[in-house]
């Protein structure tokens, strides 16, 4: 576990703790802190979720993530104050949106919470500033013209499934389906899913089957594009075009 001994000694040193300080905060000794930080022994389970809470870093992050890599305080919370994941930030500070490639998309519920899948995803900045986390995904099937496959939607992650508003458009990773694009209302624990596509059935999801929800924020239309040039340069030109038709637009 060496990530979580430099975690552990990387997050005490932020806080200006000396090890006696952080043994008190986590009530354990200081020879067990310092056993944690040189690798000696590993934390048990019930003092990595102190850990967790005193910090407010996730678990995951605590042992898959060399948190001394990252800027702590552009992780977004989750939940009880869990932070999941980092936001990427360019050289200018301004957010970036990761791309879940069609490659990567089969491999997505396997690695949402893994630090280095997504550390892995190629990232892009949008025409427009964007504030918060962002992220690409594919859109498969035609059940919500005028998108189809090869498109891309862009969304904004929400905490919690009380910020949905009825009859808004969302990506859901869902433990049985992965990845899907609908229009949802919510139906007290249950949330009904509906295609724009009147051929398709809506259907209902419980609230435990929703790994994340993402509001839409707009949508990338390269399904005129061939299969072999749907990569991220092909994305970053279009981006660029967009950019130039939004300031041609506010000249106007």
């Amino acid at each position: 576990m060496g990530k979580i001994s430099q975690n552990i000694k990387h997050l005490r040193q932020l806080k200006k703790w000396s090890q006696e300080e952080l043994a008190e905060e986590l009530e354990i000794s200081r020879a067990r802190i310092g056993s944690y930080e040189e690798e000696r022994c590993d934390p048990p389970i019930d003092t990595l979720v102190k850990i967790s809470n005193l910090f407010h870093i996730a678990i995951d992050a605590l042992v898959k993530c060399d948190l001394s890599k990252f800027d702590t305080n552009s992780f977004i919370k989750v939940g009880e104050n869990r932070i999941l994941f980092p936001i990427m930030v360019d050289k200018d500070n301004n957010d970036q949106v990761e791309v879940v490639t069609v490659k990567a998309s089969a491999g997505y519920l396997n690695g949402y919470s893994d630090p280095d899948y997504i550390r892995k995803l190629p990232l892009m900045n949008l025409p427009f500033r964007v504030i918060g986390k962002h992220r690409a995904f594919p859109i498969k099937g035609d059940s919500m013209p005028p998108l189809k496959d090869g498109c891309y939607v862009i969304g904004k992650y929400i905490e919690s499934l009380n910020d949905i508003a009825n009859g808004n458009t969302y990506v859901l990773i869902t433990r049985d389906e992965g990845v899907v694009y609908k229009r949802v209302f919510k139906k007290g624990n249950m949330l009904e899913l509906h295609s724009d596509n009147k051929n398709y059935q809506p259907y209902v999801l419980k609230a435990s089957e929703i790994i994340e929800v993402w509001e839409f924020v707009c949508n990338l239309n390269i399904s005129d594009k061939k299969e072999e040039e749907l990569n991220l340069d092909s994305i970053m030109d279009m981006l660029r075009s967009m950019r130039v038709e939004i300031e041609q637009i506010r000249d106007k």
